[in-house]
């Protein structure tokens, strides 16, 4: 399988195609994927939106991670 580049934080990292994006977070950062996997961040992709981590990766991808709310925080 050929490998793809995608990009976390503006930072680029080649991953074998077929990789989810938390595959891939792992790769460039293991303890940004545990935070994610643990609900202490979260994904979005380049236009702000929420990134599923289970999703599959494509070439170019962009993601950005960002501060998950605490539990219970939403507003009313």
């Amino acid at each position: 399988m050929t490998n793809v580049r995608v990009y976390f934080n503006g930072r680029g990292v080649d991953v074998p195609g077929g990789a989810t994006a938390l595959d891939a977070l792992a790769v460039f950062d293991a303890t940004l994927a545990g935070e994610v996997r643990e609900g202490q961040r979260g994904l979005v992709d380049s236009r702000g939106l929420p990134a599923d981590p289970a999703a599959a990766v494509y070439a170019g991808a962009i993601y950005r991670l960002v501060s998950a709310r605490a539990a219970g925080g939403g507003a009313a």
